[in-house]
């Protein structure tokens, strides 16, 4: 399989799920803006999502794709499929008692990742009612995220990459359509995302039927390759926990600044995960497989060879997203949520927190790069103990920028954190001799560097003031905005051609 033709199918399915997931926000923010129902469910859905990353798309991922890859290769198709039924039975045990375990102490969550919602009482119950019902997101999710290893493993990018689209649509058919049903209207936002769990989750069954690889339940506690995922896990969850206790304590951070501060993080951070998801997520994933195979053929210098792949693209495309969304932080945000009741103020806050977070994008998509070296080789502790230092960074640098920033002080903190961490890792791999940079590196920065000059002035040129964009119609934001993105594109890689770069020199082959 091509590698750079799997990553653009796993990225074009991103982008068509990050573009229904921008319709969804623009639709939440005209309905809801940013004030406490908005503030209320901002928290009720990010607790469930921190322990989706904790217990599926993170820990678990990183404990269970690279085993799976061994038995597939290795092991023949019977004990892979003991492999995944057994392993299918532990994880649904767990993530059930997880669930139950939340439900029922919602206040008790609530009142730990977000104290400054005690001091308003409606608000604290509302997020508390709402956070019953998004809790069980992670059941679902859970399973959804295991049957995506599995095709990644395969080689099945597109289904995994295609699902969390329904998430999207889910949304936007109860915003739409279903809130006036609900009391208050935001419990509609809530259901979207128990009903959207399930539409997930039933989009993969299929798809692990044809592999004949669709789990029962059978748990075998004894199973050996089951107790090497759980060994793994354990590292994996600490390591992948100390990111999401970040987030966490940003949250409690913002939670007493001013109201609308939680929804301002929220709006900016969906922003920077279009580049990180369509990039840094798809990477990893396409990225984790091969690594794991090349791991186990002993194929130490294509092993190499394929994580300086990894890292060029990165530079090449995560570069000119950071300083693209920086430059043009203003224009996005006004054609995508200034409407109905997100106020012009909302903008400009906003707008804060996405030029702080666009610092430590590239950082951030590093790590999703530089992580599988270590995760592919089934070490999990070297990542931990580099994230124990990036997280002390992080907090030392809340401390330090949320006085003078405000809410946009805890976003450059947290990039700055991923720029600490994603130099780490890259010190470790080349301490341990797990990566040697292939020649020319210094030639080609060189020129991505002068093609970013060159976006970045014509995009500075041509964006414009920014009260225009505020001003603007729907229309006139969409179509100015498409034009002046498709400009700075055509700018970019244009330059980039007669620089001397081509497609053809970014193919690789799977391992």
């Amino acid at each position: 399989m091509n590698l750079l033709k799997a990553l653009a199918t796993v990225s074009g399915m991103t982008l068509a799920s990050r573009i229904l997931g921008f319709v969804r926000d623009t639709v939440i923010a005209r309905i809801f803006g940013a004030g406490v129902a908005a503030d209320a469910f901002f928290i009720a859905f990010r607790l469930p999502n921190l322990l989706r990353r904790l217990f599926a798309e993170g820990a678990f991922a990183q404990a269970f794709v690279p085993i799976l890859a061994e038995y597939k290769n290795r092991r023949g198709e019977a004990d892979t499929r003991l492999l995944v039924d057994h392993v299918a039975a532990l994880l649904a045990l767990a993530v059930f008692a997880v669930t139950l375990v939340g439900v029922l102490a919602a206040p008790v969550v609530v009142y730990i990742s977000a104290p400054g919602f005690a001091a308003a009482p409606e608000k604290f119950s509302l997020t508390v009612d709402l956070l019953r019902v998004t809790f069980p997101y992670i059941f679902f999710i859970s399973l959804t995220s295991f049957a995506g290893g599995i095709l990644n493993t395969y080689s099945r990018f597109a289904v995994p990459a295609l699902t969390p689209a329904l998430l999207n649509l889910s949304f936007i058919a109860f915003a739409l359509w279903l809130t006036p049903y609900f009391d208050p209207p935001v419990k509609a936002l809530a259901w979207a995302v128990f009903c959207g769990g399930i539409l997930q989750l039933a989009f993969q069954v299929p798809h692990l039927w044809r592999l004949n690889l669709l789990p029962r339940f059978r748990l075998d506690l004894k199973d050996e390759g089951v107790w090497r995922v759980v060994k793994l896990m354990g590292p994996a969850v600490f390591g992948v926990s100390i990111s999401q206790v970040s987030l966490l304590i940003n949250t409690i951070f913002a939670s007493f600044l001013v109201t609308g501060s939680v929804s301002w993080l929220y709006y900016a951070d969906r922003l920077m995960e279009f580049p990180t998801g369509l990039l840094g997520v798809a990477l990893g994933t396409v990225l984790l497989p091969s690594l794991a195979r090349h791991y186990a053929d002993q194929s130490a210098d294509e092993y190499s060879k394929l994580l300086d792949w990894g890292l060029r693209l990165t530079l090449l495309l995560a570069l000119p997203a950071a300083v693209a969304l920086a430059l043009l932080a203003v224009p996005l945000i006004a054609a995508l949520f200034h409407y109905g009741e997100f106020s012009v103020n909302d903008v400009l806050m906003t707008r804060n927190a996405l030029v702080a977070y666009s610092v430590g994008l590239l950082g951030l998509i590093f790590v999703k790069v530089l992580a599988p070296g270590f995760y592919a080789r089934q070490n999990i502790k070297t990542p931990v103990k580099v994230a124990l230092v990036a997280l002390a960074a992080t907090q030392a640098m809340n401390l330090v920028f949320i006085w003078p920033l405000k809410h946009a002080g805890l976003a450059l903190a947290i990039g700055l954190g991923a720029c600490v961490n994603a130099a780490l890792l890259y010190y470790k791999l080349r301490q341990h001799a797990i990566y040697a940079p292939q020649p020319g590196w210094a030639a080609f920065a060189g020129r991505v560097l002068l093609a970013i000059a060159a976006m970045g002035i014509c995009l500075w040129s041509i964006a414009g003031d920014d009260i225009l964009w505020l001003a603007a119609t729907p229309a006139e934001k969409a179509l100015r905005l498409a034009g002046v993105v498709m400009f700075g594109a055509a700018v970019y890689f244009g330059t980039l051609w007669l620089l001397g770069f081509r497609l053809r020199d970014f193919v690789r082959r799977a391992a």
